[in-house]
């Protein structure tokens, strides 16, 4: 890649500074679904109930999305530098707290601690991806960032499994320790300031505004699978935090220097972008989420054996994302969102007819299948998205692309959760049956089971459908050699 130039005009190694992001925030990134195998393990070791360790995820998540949209503020106003040593630092604090954990509110406070990290450096590692490579080289850029984005919380249960069998539940914060500490040492001498900052206060109203309403919106959605749309305190957070996030946009849209610029969807292509990724996001998350679910219930498989079925699906994500990515500086996004939605599409159609009988490999192939469409389309829709918009909105874009997908993730959780739960709660055959007919009571059983995953499978595919149009309404070239021309004074309102 050569040498380039930071902002205080000096020559660093681009290539040394991509790795050590790529390293850094895989760490980080990695550690969203690291947790997911190793609940029942750590019920035992701190003796609580199922709905009390889910807070391990739900809190990381919800700390993860309210952070993101803070992102955008830091990182136009801090050093890149200082801010990925800062937010790695923050981690490792965090995960050295889940690692020595005696308690398990220890450990919660570890992960949310963890989650204010992740929440700056996978923004962070985006923005500096788009800006320290030339605009014809972003969708190779945004391919390597893909490796981390996409591969690294796909790996998570699977590597989770093999430690909790072969380690111990400490050895999963454990062994990221060391190569965090690597990196921030590295950081001091590698990393360089390379994105353009500028001293704007920080408009409390606005992180209290945006804080309180995207965190009660996911922790709405993340309830829906325990307590259903009905409940009062779904339909109270989600009401509450709806109601916040409009105050927030409203706040935005009328300030000269907003916190998180919305401005951004006046672009129609960073639009069309933003919604493909986030329709994307829903049918992917859901699933991963509710094979394993069926690999455990349905077919008997172990939590680690579940996860290993869905490694050759998160490996494929990880080979095709560079691939995709030199792919999009070629050719553009919209044949190969067009061809990536057509794969989800197909093969998420078959699942919609599995059954207790159905092989394993077969899963595994069709997962792959899904991952390899995905991989066509998240990167390159994203990169185009961002190719759209001039170089002082790039943060925020960034930001909001990621807030949406944030939520998207939990929307689509949420609903695939919830219509596999109420359908199968549906199907079941009567109690009185278990008493006067046991075989038939399990065959019933079974069969409303497989009746909830094809319902939400169902569900899955009509997310495909839906960004498969969408992408028809993506550009047909590469455009991003435009986006050097654009100067910041087309942000209107965006001075202060």
């Amino acid at each position: 890649m050569g040498k380039a130039i930071d902002t205080n005009g000096k020559p660093y190694s681009r290539s040394l500074l991509v790795a050590l992001l790529l390293i850094g925030t895989f760490c980080t990134v990695l550690n969203q679904t690291i947790l997911s195998t190793a609940f029942p393990t750590l019920m035992k070791a701190f003796d609580v109930n199922t709905s009390t360790v889910q807070w391990l995820t739900t809190g990381f998540l919800l700390v993860n999305g309210i952070m993101i949209p803070i992102s955008a503020w830091l990182i136009n106003t801090i050093s890149s530098k200082w801010l990925y040593i800062g937010a790695m630092s923050i981690f490792l604090v965090g995960t050295i707290l889940c690692w020595s954990a005696i308690s398990f509110p220890m450990l919660l406070i570890g992960r949310l601690v963890q989650a204010v990290g992740v929440g700056v450096s996978m923004p962070l590692l985006q923005t500096m991806m788009l800006t320290i490579f030339p605009a014809n080289k972003r969708g190779t850029a945004m391919g390597l960032a893909g490796i981390v984005i996409g591969l690294a919380p796909a790996i998570g249960p699977t590597l989770s499994g093999w430690v909790i069998d072969n380690l111990s539940w400490r050895d999963l914060f454990g062994m990221i320790i060391p190569i965090v500490i690597v990196v921030i040492i590295a950081s001091f001498w590698v990393m360089r300031s390379v994105l353009e900052t500028e001293k704007s206060p920080l408009d409390i109203w606005s992180v209290l505004l945006s804080t309180v309403g995207f965190g009660s919106m996911l922790y709405g959605f993340s309830s829906v699978g325990d307590d259903g749309w009905g409940s009062a305190k779904v339909l109270t957070t989600l009401i509450v935090g709806l109601i916040f996030v409009v105050l927030f946009i409203w706040r935005q849209l009328r300030m000269d220097d907003p916190f998180l610029n919305f401005r951004v969807y006046k672009s129609k292509e960073f639009t069309v972008a933003a919604i493909l990724s986030s329709v994307v996001m829903m049918a992917m998350v859901g699933v991963e989420m509710v094979i394993p679910l069926y690999l455990q219930m349905v077919k008997g498989m172990s939590a680690f054996h579940s996860g290993l079925t869905l490694l050759a699906g998160a490996l494929m994500m990880g080979v095709m994302s560079p691939i995709t990515g030199r792919a999009f500086d070629r050719f553009g996004a919209k044949r190969l969102a067009i061809m990536g939605m057509f794969l989800l599409t197909v093969g998420t159609l078959p699942f919609a007819w599995i059954t207790k009988d159905s092989s394993t490999l077969y899963i595994v192939i069709l997962y792959a299948i899904r991952m390899f469409g995905i991989a066509m389309v998240m990167m390159p829709a994203t990169t185009a998205g961002m190719n759209a918009l001039p170089m002082n909105l790039i943060s925020h874009g960034t930001a909001v692309n990621n807030t949406q997908r944030q939520v998207a993730s939990s929307v689509g959780t949420a609903i695939l959760v919830s219509v596999l739960t109420n359908v199968t709660k549906n199907q079941m055959p009567a109690k009185h049956v278990l008493t006067s007919n046991p075989l038939g009571y399990a065959n019933g059983a079974i069969n409303a089971t497989l009746s909830g995953y094809h319902a939400a499978f169902w569900i899955a595919i009509g997310f495909s459908v839906l960004a498969l149009v969408v992408a028809f309404f993506l550009k047909g070239s590469n455009h991003s050699t435009h986006v050097t021309d654009v100067q910041p004074e087309t942000d209107k309102g965006g001075a202060a």
